[in-house]
């Protein structure tokens, strides 16, 4: 059995006000959104200014930003590639992975498949970014049940009022059986300054944040606690990196898994995957 709790929360004011801009890119995907591009911009590079980059060996590339630049502002563009299709190029903000012409003027997002090798090329390098983003948050930040001694470890991002997730916690003890640790990483669906959002704040700050965590997921109002919690930065993160309900798993090689997973099924879905201590 698979379910997760969906986002619930309204646009934020970055959200609006990326909302409000007229884009004149010309998308090539029905999906693509402005929200979409807000959500991975505003919440998690807000305010960043790339330094200047050198001149490229690839003339279509200093093109590329020149002309994104201006469309989207000073976004913080962490790289810009050639991808395997000629004339095409990979645009990575955060973890979120989108092809540009390379003029500049066609912004797609969507998934580009090998079918020789019927390998999601897109996939390969957002579980990368991914990875790369979850490996910079401090240990510290992060609400752990384990011996350290598990083959496997999984971050999980959280909502104490979150149905599923609470399902998930319930069965917190199996998992460590099973030789998964879990890494709990703060995701209010309903937004930080939601009664969620306070309760984890909560949580975050109390001085047995096991004992905290595990009492809120059983329905038990945490003591009102206030010190510099991490859990803004944790939701924002969780935006940046495609999370959009709870619980989001992510597996040790960056890949994203929307929803519960009993305990048993997710330690054969992980070793299916080669992952873990060897």
């Amino acid at each position: 059995m698979a379910g997760n709790c969906r986002l619930i929360s309204a646009p934020s004011p970055f959200d609006q006000h990326f909302l409000n801009i007229q884009v004149p890119l010309q998308i090539m995907s029905y999906s693509l959104s402005l929200r979409s591009i807000a959500i991975c911009l505003a919440l998690f590079v807000a305010g960043v200014s790339s330094a200047a980059e050198p001149p490229s060996a690839d003339p279509a590339i200093d093109k590329i930003r020149t002309a994104l630049a201006k469309r989207l502002g000073d976004v913080n563009l962490d790289s810009i590639e050639a991808s395997p299709v000629p004339g095409l190029y990979e645009v990575l903000i955060g973890a979120r992975l989108f092809y540009v012409s390379s003029d500049g003027r066609y912004f797609i997002q969507g998934k580009m498949n090998d079918l020789d090798t019927g390998q999601d090329l897109t996939e390969v390098k957002v579980s990368a970014a991914r990875k790369k983003l979850l490996d910079a948050v401090d240990e510290k930040n992060k609400i752990v049940f384990g011996t350290g001694k598990e083959k496997h470890t999984i971050n999980v991002f959280t909502d104490v009022d979150c149905g599923y997730c609470r399902k998930l916690h319930s069965q917190i003890d199996k998992y460590n059986k099973e030789g998964i640790e879990v890494r709990y990483l703060a995701f209010p669906r309903a937004g930080v300054n939601s009664e969620s959002g306070r309760k984890m704040k909560s949580v975050w700050c109390a001085d047995d944040r096991q004992k905290a965590l595990s009492e809120a997921k059983q329905g038990k109002v945490p003591e009102v606690k206030n010190c510099d919690d991490p859990v803004a930065d944790e939701y924002a993160l969780g935006k940046v990196i495609g999370v959009s309900g709870t619980p989001a798993l992510v597996l040790e090689n960056g890949e994203l898994i929307p929803g519960y997973i009993p305990p048993t099924r997710l330690k054969k879905l992980l070793d299916s995957k080669g992952l873990g201590k060897k």
